[in-house]
């Protein structure tokens, strides 16, 4: 069996990209798993191909209502809610006196507005049963400053700070709330970067979605039972900062 056999998940921004292999990692191990995206075509396709274990649920983050659905059609297919993955994210690039205001209040409402309802959302089913798990997914972003990222960079140690508190406001309730603070990988955000630029760091090539959804499946899992409020970096060293010039 493994680790997560009888839980329940879900993962936002599933349909691709990162959450797409978190939910495939999840479902590895047992889980069922809640596809939660805005992109429909997507995430009902993945949902097919992953079996029975998966469903598809449209969700904007952004909206307390669509939470409120997303949990109840959870109930309906699965069950009530053991894991939430906060992966949804969206990045512009800009320097911080040309971002619009536009692209700032809505990077902050995705990336940290939604995380910060959707744990509301699961809160209750989490109380009820007197356990669980969130993780949010951060940012090396967000743990040291990027040029050009202001309104993503900030998002991100904002979300880091939600995690920690909230850490400390569920824990009593056998609620635990943890962070991964993915480098580059291997997603559609990152589509057009130059893979030479992570030549330089400890480990010198991009990461994988499936690395991303093997740490998910770490702290979604009892086997980190006492951890909660911690940073996972999976960035393979990008934060140390660059190394000598890779030969």
């Amino acid at each position: 069996m493994g680790t997560l056999e009888g839980k329940v998940a879900i993962v936002t921004g599933g349909a691709r990209g990162m959450g797409e292999g978190e939910a495939r990692r999840l479902i590895e191990e047992g889980a069922k798993v809640i596809i939660a995206d805005v992109l429909d075509t997507e995430g009902e396709a993945l949902a097919a191909e992953l079996g029975d274990r998966a469903h598809f649920v449209h969700l904007d983050v952004t909206d307390s209502a669509s939470w409120a659905a997303a949990v109840e059609s959870t109930h309906e297919v699965f069950g009530p809610v053991d894991i939430l993955v906060n992966n949804a994210g969206i990045l512009t690039q800009a320097p911080v006196d040309q971002t619009p205001e536009e692209d700032i209040r809505r990077i902050y409402d995705v990336n940290l507005v939604g995380p910060f309802l959707g744990i509301q959302a699961v809160v209750p089913d989490m109380r009820a049963t007197g356990k669980g798990s969130i993780i949010n997914i951060a940012s090396a972003a967000g743990v040291v400053p990027m040029q050009f990222l202001s309104a993503y960079s900030s998002s991100k140690w904002g979300l880091r700070g939600l995690t920690k508190c909230a850490a400390m406001d569920l824990g009593r309730d056998g609620i635990r709330v943890n962070a991964i603070n993915p480098g580059g990988v291997r997603t559609p955000m990152a589509a057009g970067a130059d893979e030479s630029m992570f030549a330089a760091f400890a480990i010198p090539r991009i990461g994988e979605p499936l690395e991303i959804g093997a740490a998910v499946a770490f702290l979604a899992s009892d086997e980190s039972a006492f951890i909660t409020g911690a940073d996972l970096t999976v960035d393979g060293g990008m934060v140390l900062g660059a190394m000598a010039p890779a030969e």
